[in-house]
């Protein structure tokens, strides 16, 4: 019974995805973004914004591609 609940679990995902062409796209982008600013955020030794003393480099605003 476990085996048939999956394989429809599996089958809605397959079918939303088929449906919705741009549904991870958003979700892709989002997880990206915070991978990038959690990285530069290590890498700067301070969040966007902060002024810090130590700070290793500098942090500049970006732009949304268009």
């Amino acid at each position: 019974m476990t085996v048939t609940k999956t394989r429809t679990g599996v089958s809605a995902v397959k079918e939303l995805l088929r449906s919705d062409k741009g549904f991870l796209k958003p979700l892709i982008q989002s997880a990206v973004q915070d991978i990038l600013e959690a990285e530069m955020t290590e890498t700067l030794g301070a969040e966007k914004g902060d002024r810090v003393e130590g700070r290793l480099g500098y942090r500049s605003g970006y732009y949304p591609a268009r």
